[in-house]
């Protein structure tokens, strides 16, 4: 009996590779095999520059040859006022953008579908979409001339003199109007795909029960719109550790005295590297974004699956 189910089990792994390895599928793997290598070579090979994050990195001996210096990069990293500072910028910078972008696009996105002109309503997405397009060095100077000291379109409206680069209150609400104003407009066009997959029964049946717009909204429309946010949230979760560069850098431009409010940790590694040269250091506090961002995703995934299993990922 035990000889029986050791052939049929074995009989079960030879048909098993038999179906992975047909024939057939050779062109498929042939297709896939670029991609493959490319996510080794360029996602999966330089992963053993993590190895800097516990070494005392020396250039000239490289990643293999650099003494060993286990978690010291880490206590230093932690030990300092900075990890906190930029710790905490980061995340509540990114839960603003979360529940401010999400909130506007579906806001945006229900009133572009209630429009009945089909030309003012691919108008407007043009419109909403045009900053998305835009590079951080382009915004920042659009910005610049809004807020310049001297020339700035408010100061010359207000008859004032004020110099936003040193007032470090203004800057939380300014950084996220901004990165609003270029991103809702993707997520408007993302959210309004899936609005306009919705079947207009359920609309008219809304309506011939005499339910209003909100009411339709609220009970269509949103409940529709569930996959969606739940992959956006947990997608946003898991880059909830990394700050955009281009935002927190170039359209701060780098400015020393903003610093306690709009460094995160992307802009403190680029500085770990660029400035400090210290790149044990910034390897560590990137492995450490990284490493807490992989265990975020997980943590939301698991919540939503609970909550409902069809919006989760994975």
């Amino acid at each position: 009996m035990t000889a029986l189910h050791k052939s049929s089990g074995a009989l079960n792994v030879t048909a098993a590779k038999r179906r992975f390895f047909k024939r057939e599928d050779i062109p498929l793997y042939a297709m896939a095999l670029p991609g493959a290598l490319a996510l080794i070579i360029f996602a999966y090979l330089p992963m053993m520059g993590l190895l800097i994050a516990f070494q005392d990195f020396n250039v000239s001996k490289g990643v293999f040859g650099s003494a060993f210096v286990g978690m010291s990069n880490f206590r230093f990293l932690f030990s300092t006022t900075d990890a906190f500072t930029i710790t905490r910028n980061t995340v509540l910078y990114n839960l603003a953008f979360i529940v401010v972008n999400t909130t506007v696009a579906v806001v945006l996105a229900l009133m572009l579908s209630e429009l009945l002109s089909s030309k003012t309503a691919k108008t407007l997405q043009t419109i909403y979409m045009l900053p998305y397009f835009l590079s951080w060095a382009v915004v920042a100077i659009v910005l610049l001339g809004f807020i310049e000291r001297d020339y700035g379109m408010v100061n010359r409206m207000l008859g004032g003199k004020v110099d936003y680069y040193r007032r470090r209150e203004l800057w939380p609400g300014l950084l996220v109007f901004v990165n609003c104003w270029k991103n809702v407009g993707y997520s408007t066009v993302l959210y309004l795909a899936v609005i306009s997959g919705i079947s207009h029964d359920y609309y008219e049946a809304a309506a011939l029960d005499g339910a209003t717009k909100f009411q339709q909204a609220r009970f269509i429309t949103i409940p529709h719109l569930r996959f969606i946010l739940g992959v956006s949230l947990i997608m946003a979760m898991g880059n909830i550790f990394r700050g955009d560069f281009g935002l927190f850098y170039v359209v701060t431009r780098n400015t020393g005295r903003l610093y306690p409010v709009t460094d995160v940790i992307d802009t403190y590694i680029y500085r770990g590297l660029t400035s400090l040269g210290n790149v044990g250091m910034a390897t560590a506090a990137g492995l450490y974004q990284s490493a807490v961002g992989f265990i975020l995703v997980l943590a939301v995934n698991a919540a939503v699956t609970k909550i409902d299993p069809e919006s989760a990922m994975f």
